[in-house]
């Protein structure tokens, strides 16, 4: 017996999804919920669905399992809520919340309710975080002294245009929005790995200068020097940061360091390095072009006796199914591929229904759609619940409130571990 899901936003993110839960043997009907009547139409038909509503309160009081919320950031905690208060299991798109009283809300909804939450944390399954976890667990890192995550991404990679496709004639108010208010992709790998959370942290940020040197090398750039979105008078966020760091202080005695950034001369990534008193990952990214999945990993003791380039292990260009231990059966093509995996997924564990289906973020997308339908159906907790998303998020809520005061070090508050 499978599970019914809905999705609630189906813009072009949504379309990395839909595929991969209509496929999934455990999910037995889609039903797809948009608000523009226009792109739901169009995207029931690209994908062959029927099923289709208009909002996500008609969504809720239908005979779905599960929704899948891929909306707009400022709206995931609220709408979270919502479905888990109608009896639904939640998957959402990062961020889980925007603020200490969503991400409040949305655990103890979980908690009253019982019902499965996950955040769609691409960074989990990031090869980088895979290779760091099994180091960890066969205790090849001994007691971690270090870590680093962060994540670059320039503002004039995108961001403009979603900003106005978003929030419509009033995009330039609400741009801007504080950098370690979206720190998941960063936190998760560290916290993935170890299990160790932030416990004080103190933030910096870096404000949004409109001092040039050097010609604009583009009309688009030439166009957004002439404003400050992260330091407007009229803004919504009243933030004057595009790169903020955070020093975290961690639960195992460790400490971390996060970079986002946001106006950075850097094509984007988003990486890791963590060091540890026996052995040491360390991540140059984007060395071998740009995008996520291509960086280059080392691995390092202390006496140099053991040292690996891990860098083909990393990288993201796909995998034959035929390759794959245990999948010569499932191969429903003969250039059946495990499109956008690497050498270090776990492909032996995803439907044979993924082979040739699309995939992103350095691999991760399959995975998160198998954690999610899988959960459901067990009623098991899965991998990035509810109070792992608080744990990812909140350093970041607390980071950014000590850099408006200086950098001030300061608690973080803690949920607790996932329950049973």
């Amino acid at each position: 017996m499978g599970i019914r899901v809905g999705m609630c936003g189906v813009g072009s993110f949504a379309r990395n999804f839909i595929p991969l839960f209509k496929a999934h043997p455990d999910v037995e009907n889609m039903i797809l919920c948009d608000l523009d009547a226009e792109k739901l139409a169009t995207r029931c038909e690209e994908f062959g669905i029927e099923d289709r509503c208009r909002s996500l309160d008609e969504l809720c009081t239908l005979d779905v399992d599960a929704i899948v919320i891929i909306t707009q950031h400022h709206l995931h905690g609220p709408q979270a809520v919502q479905a888990l208060k109608a009896g639904k299991h939640v998957y959402s798109a990062v961020p889980s919340a925007i603020s200490m009283e969503e991400i409040t809300e949305l655990v103890k909804t979980v908690e009253a309710t019982g019902n499965i939450y996950m955040i769609g944390e691409t960074s989990y399954y990031y090869p980088c975080a895979i290779f760091c976890r099994d180091k960890f667990h066969k205790g090849e890192f001994g007691q971690i002294v270090y870590s680093e995550g962060e994540y670059m991404h320039d503002y004039l990679h995108g961001m403009i245009d979603v900003a106005k496709w978003r929030y419509g004639k009033d995009w330039k108010q609400k741009f801007g929005m504080p950098p370690l208010f979206y720190p998941t992709h960063s936190t998760s790998m560290i916290v993935s790995v170890s299990g160790a959370y932030a416990t004080h942290v103190c933030g910096m940020g870096i404000p949004d200068h409109r001092d040039y040197s050097l010609p604009p090398k583009s009309e688009e750039e030439k166009q957004y020097r002439l404003e400050d979105y992260y330091a407007r008078d009229d803004s919504y966020w009243e933030n004057p940061f595009s790169n903020e760091t955070m020093l975290c202080k961690m639960s195992d005695g460790s400490v971390a360091r996060i970079n986002e950034f946001r106006r950075v001369g850097h094509p984007g990534t988003v990486g890791m390095s963590m060091y540890g008193t026996d052995g040491s990952y360390e991540q140059q990214s984007g060395a071998t072009g740009t995008g996520y999945s291509t960086k280059a990993g080392i691995w390092v003791n202390k006496n140099l006796d053991e040292r690996m380039d891990v860098t083909d292990l990393l990288a993201c260009g796909g995998v034959p199914a035929s390759d794959v231990p245990g999948n010569m059966d499932k191969v429903t093509a003969a250039d059946g591929t495990h499109e956008g995996a690497s050498k270090l997924h776990d492909l032996s564990r995803l439907p044979k229904e993924f082979i040739g289906l699309p995939n992103g973020h350095a691999g991760s997308h399959q995975f998160l759609v198998d954690d999610f339908v899988r959960a459901c159906v067990s009623g098991r907790t899965p991998p990035n619940n509810v109070w792992d998303a608080a744990r990812y998020l909140i350093p970041g809520l607390v980071a950014h409130e000590s850099a408006m005061k200086g950098g001030e070090l300061m608690e973080v508050p803690d949920f607790g571990n996932p329950h049973a």
